[in-house]
């Protein structure tokens, strides 16, 4: 069906890769590593992702983990808390 969409509003949660002081429960229980430097490795349905220093790492609807780069994080979503 062709029309125009408006994006469902969802809240999720999200962590920045800003530091060293720790990971949120749900990031310590996903499929994640480390790599020098402070790229976070994610494994995601797509393959094995990268976050680098600043970006954030998100917790989907459906649990799933990703990265988002800052300046999309910006764009797509506002802080509720």
């Amino acid at each position: 069906m062709s029309g125009l969409y408006r994006k469902k509003p969802v809240v999720i949660e999200a962590w920045q890769n800003a530091d060293d002081t720790g990971w949120p429960e749900w990031l310590s229980a996903a499929d994640v590593g480390r790599e020098p430097g402070g790229v976070i490795l994610i494994n995601t349905l797509e393959g094995i992702m990268k976050a680098q220093p600043l970006d954030w790492i998100i917790k989907g609807v459906n649990g799933e983990v990703y990265p988002c780069k800052p300046d999309i994080f910006e764009k797509t979503y506002e802080e509720i808390r």
